[in-house]
């Protein structure tokens, strides 16, 4: 089947109209031409390049084809696109290719049994939340470790980490896949895992889309539960919040809960950041203020726990576990919230916000959000100074941070993270509505670089995820002594710089590659 593409056409009356139009030409031998507009915009809604062309793959082979096209002129680069859920114009292309990778969604799909684990094959731009529902309701499996949000496609996670409440047991997406089907900067279609084309598997895990496109992922599964006894519990104080999120990310397997993560959330009424946030079932449940001690500051704390279970388990014995874990934590009396839900409905949990986001508008409002890991020797220093002074006012959508334990991450990974063996994920995630009834984006992107430069000058251990430097330099300070191989590599799998350019890592070599 030949690949849509779909192709913007400039008009500049010079040289480079014709240097297009000339790629445009060699296209059409091969793709179907129309014009569109989606490939210039993302979620984050702050950025906008036109691409020369959208293309819609429907198998590796055209992916390939397209780097091959591209790699043949002097200066096309090539960016896949999954869901449009980056935030700073990561998945674009300016007046380049841009690959939609969801036109690939359902190339791959396959349960397979090694050595008595199971695994799924499952396409790069298949979305987590369709490999959820087909393992679950076709097998009984699921895979091990999740983003919250599962409208994201298997290949745009699995090139920055992918992570959830289920990362500290399991670590994060890129550690829970054995092998991968990769396009290189080359347009060569690769099988590679940790025997075979090692060096591309390790490097394209986490690796921003730099090294490779991936078209194909083996995923680890393992028996999806029934159901989730969902808790939420509040603490004033970020030692005793910290202290029991600690404790629980290290229990063993059968010792603890399956998923825990926590929030930051504003110490008042505020109906977008405060403490209507906390209750699991709003109707039926509330927060009552009363019990919240005086001592308290301008935010409070809350961890969010699941426990799995099937249906053949009797409630007593759940509830008996559950009981014996929250014994032994700290959080304020009185301000505890819980349900009890099918697995599907936990998973897709995040799909009610979403919901509610596009009613009132701020679904399609710009989304400046802001995404790092701290050392867990510098998050009181970072609660003390970001949490409870430069955001205490909340940041009109959730606010996460919960503990990570680096020993579940794989240092031959392209993604870097702090050198404590604990880290704590810090998510603002701002769902704010446009101008005049929200602040300008402008304002927020400030805001955000303030918190950043606040903690270079305090010299915290932190790594940025889901990273978007504008120069070299940044990049090579986030990567640190880790740079000279992620410059190695590039210099392997995409030598021309064709792919991510959106990503700003590195400048398009004017070169054609000479591919017979």
């Amino acid at each position: 089947m030949i690949a849509y593409l779909e192709v913007e056409h400039f008009v500049h009356g010079n040289e480079t109209e014709s240097i297009r139009n000339d790629d445009v030409s060699a296209l059409e031998a091969n793709f179907d031409l129309s014009t569109t507009g989606i490939a210039s915009k993302d979620f984050g809604g702050m950025k906008s390049f036109k691409p020369l062309a959208l293309i819609r793959p429907t198998t590796a082979a055209e992916v390939a084809q397209a780097v091959k096209a591209a790699t043949r002129t002097s200066h096309l680069t090539v960016a896949a696109r999954g869901n449009g859920h980056s935030i700073n114009g990561q998945a674009m292309a300016d007046k380049g290719l841009v690959l939609d990778m969801r036109a690939m969604e359902n190339h791959y799909f396959q349960l397979l049994y090694l050595d008595g684990s199971p695994y799924v094959d499952v396409s790069g731009g298949a979305l987590w939340e369709d490999v959820l529902k087909r393992c679950v309701l076709q097998f009984g499996l699921a895979p091990r470790s999740w983003t919250d949000y599962l409208s994201l496609t298997v290949g745009g996670t699995l090139s920055n980490a992918g992570v959830s409440g289920q990362a500290f047991r399991y670590g994060p997406q890129t550690s829970n896949v054995t092998e991968l089907e990769v396009v290189n900067g080359k347009g060569d279609t690769l099988i590679c895992n940790e025997t075979q084309n090692s060096e591309l598997f390790f490097a394209t895990l986490g690796g921003l889309g730099q090294f490779g496109i991936i078209t194909r992922a083996r995923v680890m599964l393992q028996q999806a539960p029934h159901m989730v006894k969902w808790i939420r519990v509040v603490y004033s104080e970020i030692e005793d919040f910290t202290r029991d999120a600690e404790w629980l990310v290290i229990r063993q397997e059968g010792e603890g809960f399956d998923y825990v993560e926590g929030f930051v959330f504003v110490n008042s009424d505020d109906p977008c950041n405060g403490w209507s946030t906390v209750p699991i079932d709003p109707p039926n449940q509330r927060f009552d203020p009363v019990h919240i001690p005086s001592t308290s500051g301008p935010v409070l704390y809350c961890l969010e726990l699941a426990l799995h279970y099937r249906n053949t388990d009797h409630s007593s014995h759940v509830d008996m576990v559950v009981g014996g874990l929250l014994k032994r934590l700290g959080f304020v009396e009185g301000l505890k919230f819980e349900v009890d839900i099918t697995y599907m409905e936990f998973m897709l949990r995040v799909n009610r916000a979403e919901e509610e986001a596009k009613c009132n508008g701020t679904w399609d409002a710009p989304h400046p959000w802001l995404n790092m890991f701290v050392s867990k020797s510098n998050i009181i220093d970072f609660d003390r100074e970001v949490f409870k002074k430069i955001l205490k006012h909340g940041v009109g959508g959730p606010i996460l941070v919960y503990p990570l334990l680096r020993n579940k991450w794989d240092n031959r990974h392209s993604v870097v993270v702090p050198e404590s063996n604990i880290f704590y994920i810090i998510a603002l995630l701002r769902f704010i509505p446009p101008p005049p009834k929200g602040p300008p984006s402008e304002l927020l992107v400030a805001q955000n670089h303030a918190i950043i430069q606040l903690c270079y000058n305090k010299g915290f251990d932190f790594k940025l995820y889901l990273p978007h430097y504008q120069s070299q330099e940044n990049w090579m300070r986030h990567y640190g002594d880790k740079w000279s191989r992620f410059v190695d590599r590039k210099a392997v799998f995409d030598p021309l710089a064709i792919l991510a350019p959106g990503q700003r890592f590195f400048s398009r070599i004017p070169h054609p590659l000479s591919i017979t």
